[in-house]
């Protein structure tokens, strides 16, 4: 059964789209991570710590019903066999299976935001045949995120997903915070949250007296979450992710703020003080 949480005239719903192991120890994945720092993470995420060393994690993305009754989603999983993600990552994915059981259709979904074009957060963006697999959407991604991938020649992602959206018209880059839906009480924005990737965006949704945070991969695993100073070895710039993950930890424990994770296994976490 998914969870959903209240914000105002928004509701998030976590979509769960694939569990499995990481292909490296977690010991490998954060090398600077202390055993006083894994002690720390195995309390608050247990499920991540698998036999010998190995981190177990979900693969999730979130819808938000809008005030319309409409859906924003949020990052789009694994997706198919022979998506992206299939050389490394548990496909076949069941977000399509995850929507029908949140009562989302596709036709319904207005706004797809990917936080960041690695493989495990865009599978089902477009269907096996190449075409957008929301056709109302907008879908939103930062022009620094795309901007990188084409610099970087990639031959993966951006022929998977970019270029099929732009054919259809539906790619929509932003630079920067932008409001995509506002309400009296309410609105649903994304923010720049670099350093996983260069174009990196978390969503922030907030409205009567709440905030919550689609966080994308600014944190992967518990142990960022117990230490923020922690870098991961798959991110672009440690320097830059570090302070990303800082500012938005500080911030949601300056204000009532539950952070909604992509790969622990607890979807909403409080940070009340």
């Amino acid at each position: 059964m998914d969870q959903r949480r209240p914000v105002g005239p928004f509701e998030v719903i976590e979509l769960l789209d694939a569990s499995g192991h990481f292909p490296r120890p977690a010991t490998e994945a954060f090398p600077a991570a202390t055993e006083l720092d894994w002690a720390r993470a195995r309390r608050v995420d247990p499920e991540a710590f698998g036999p010998d060393g190995a981190w177990h994690l979900v693969f999730r993305c979130f819808a938000v019903r809008l005030p319309t009754g409409r859906f924003a989603l949020v990052d789009a999983g694994v997706g198919p066999d022979g998506s992206p993600a299939a050389a490394w990552a548990p496909v076949p994915g069941r977000l399509p299976r995850a929507l029908v059981e949140a009562g989302v259709g596709p036709a319904e979904v207005e706004l797809v935001v990917l936080t960041h074009l690695h493989e495990d957060h865009v599978g089902w963006s477009v269907s096996p045949a190449g075409a957008p697999a929301f056709p109302n959407a907008r879908y939103v991604l930062q022009r620094t995120e795309v901007e990188a991938l084409e610099r970087a020649g990639d031959e993966l992602v951006l022929p998977y997903v970019v270029e099929p959206l732009r054919r259809a018209d539906q790619l929509s880059t932003v630079d920067g915070s932008e409001v995509l839906a506002v309400h009296d009480e309410g609105r649903l924005s994304v923010e720049p949250t670099p350093g996983h990737t260069p174009g990196h965006q978390s969503v922030l949704v907030s409205g009567g007296g709440r905030r919550l945070v689609i966080t994308g991969d600014v944190l992967v695993h518990a142990v960022q979450l117990v230490a923020p100073e922690v870098g991961y070895a798959a991110e672009a710039d440690q320097d830059t992710s570090r302070r990303t993950r800082r500012e938005l930890l500080d911030e949601a424990l300056r204000t009532p703020t539950w952070l909604a994770t992509a790969h622990l296994h607890q979807p909403f976490l409080g940070l009340d003080r």
